[in-house]
């Protein structure tokens, strides 16, 4: 996904006209829905309709008229180029600009580099790889004192024994 940004996942199909459900990571679910053409599958599929539906977002694809084509592309990630987001406000940034980031505690011990994110329910998790994982709440203030996205660093307050 060279160029683009995942903002969902095919979870399976829908229905029996070749719709599929979607987990996105759009905050509300149904955002990702926006973005009238996605890239799955190498190859660019457009929006026909879409909604939210029981916790995820089900849409309609041009093209795509089958179940049994539906399912086939359950676990493919759901691609938009970067050029299409907004440029992020100041201070504000988006999840892809940061990973790789340099994790480090307030008493300087780099921690490792920031690998992905995940959501225990409550909050946003960094999974963060160094001589070891860990996993580290991404919660402002308490934990997460500082994000330099342009420099690649965040600032945590977490022991490195953790």
């Amino acid at each position: 996904m060279s160029g683009q940004v995942e903002l969902g996942r095919v979870v399976g199909a829908f229905g029996i006209k070749g719709w599929i459900r979607v987990f996105s990571y759009t905050e509300p679910q149904d955002k990702i829905l926006r973005h009238r053409t996605w890239q799955m599958a190498g190859r660019e599929w457009n929006v026909v309709e879409g909604h939210a539906q029981a916790g995820a977002v089900v849409a309609s694809l041009e093209g795509l008229t089958d179940r049994d084509d539906a399912a086939a592309l359950e676990g493919e990630p759901i691609g938009i180029p970067r050029s299409s987001l907004p440029k992020a406000k100041q201070g504000e940034f988006y999840w892809i600009d940061v990973l790789g980031s340099e994790v480090v505690s307030t008493t300087g011990v780099t921690l490792g580099r920031l690998e992905s994110l995940t959501s225990n329910g409550a909050q946003d998790v960094m999974v963060v790889q160094g001589e070891r994982e860990r996993l580290i709440p991404f919660v402002i203030g308490p934990i997460v004192i500082g994000v330099d996205a342009q420099a690649k660093r965040i600032l945590v307050d977490w022991d490195a024994g953790w």
